[in-house]
């Protein structure tokens, strides 16, 4: 299959450019920049140049295609305008989608685990994103309208699909995620800190297996469909923290609910005592996937986030 990659040289678009290649897809992967384009190349993908701006750019690579995975996010925009990220990628779906209406091809997309509050329960692959409200535009929870409107597009005769993406994806491809982020605070602190009691959950998932959880999906998911790229329901966050805390060689210490806007910040305190246990019961047994890769206690342990300048 001729497969377009958006954010094909990143943290998770380069694993899923390797993974297709192995598994004999032809993949066309889009650089914004001469070192991106290296890094694509250096892949074994074609490269289209372009950004996330140029929808009539899209478009085309789109027509050209015989299936899409969108993995590309204005991440450089995460903690400074959330908002002006997600309406981009709204666009970009939207782009997408509307070239694909009527061919049957797969079209994949990135979400987050967006969980509801208070549902009391691991959220499931068949748990549809509640639409977001105004206050959350400048939040994660704002990409369940990107979500959705992917998984509508099944109607408009598109086998198209989404990958939620927990907090956490680990491993040394990772330097800009939200592990970095909870690793570079705890050195300017002085200690590595957890909200409250830390017993609010995280799921997390190793790079290699959600780049492989994508290709599933890209090969064989049902139209208008979610899939969880989840290795376990989730991690408490004070056992997080002590990962960290131990491979940096630092205390750990609660931060009470009160303090945790000036503690991690204006973006990880919209998310950083919320409880997101996820399940992938469904993925598993519909697509075979299984997580393989170290978990992120394992990771921690390995020292993988602790080489200074990570």
């Amino acid at each position: 299959m001729r497969v377009f990659v958006t954010g094909a040289s990143g943290h998770i678009g380069s694993a899923v450019v390797a993974d297709l290649l192995a598994a004999g897809h032809e993949v066309v992967g889009l650089a914004r920049s001469d070192t991106s384009a290296a890094a694509v190349a250096a892949l074994g993908a074609t490269v289209r140049r372009g950004d996330l701006d140029d929808l009539d750019g899209l478009r085309e690579a789109a027509a050209e295609s015989e299936g899409i995975i969108h993995a590309a996010f204005k991440h450089d925009l995460m903690s400074t305008d959330f908002a002006a990220a997600v309406r981009t990628e709204l666009a970009v779906v939207h782009a997408l989608g509307d070239v694909l209406t009527g061919t049957g091809k797969p079209l994949v997309t990135a979400s987050g685990m967006g969980v509801p509050e208070g549902l009391g329960r691991p959220f499931t692959e068949e748990d549809a994103a509640p639409p977001s409200t105004p206050e959350e535009a400048g939040t994660p929870r704002a990409r369940a309208d990107s979500e959705n409107a992917v998984v509508g597009f099944a109607e408009r005769g598109v086998r198209s699909a989404v990958v939620r993406i927990p907090p956490i994806t680990h491993s040394s491809r990772d330097r800009h995620g939200l592990t970095p982020m909870l690793v570079a605070i705890a050195r300017q602190k002085g200690f590595a800190g957890y909200p409250g009691d830390g017993a609010n959950r995280w799921p997390a998932v190793h790079t290699l297996d959600v780049a492989r959880l994508f290709r599933l999906v890209l090969e064989k998911a049902p139209a208008g469909t979610r899939w969880h790229a989840v290795e376990g329901e989730g991690t408490p966050l004070r056992e997080i923290a002590q990962g960290i805390g131990d491979g940096l060689g630092l205390p750990v210490k609660s931060v009470p609910l009160d303090d945790v806007r000036s503690h991690f910040g204006p973006f990880l305190a919209t998310v950083i005592a919320r409880d997101l246990p996820a399940s992938t019961r469904t993925t598993r047994s519909v697509l075979g996937w299984e997580p393989t890769g170290p978990g992120l206690l394992d990771e921690f342990a390995a020292g993988t986030y602790f080489t200074e300048g990570d």
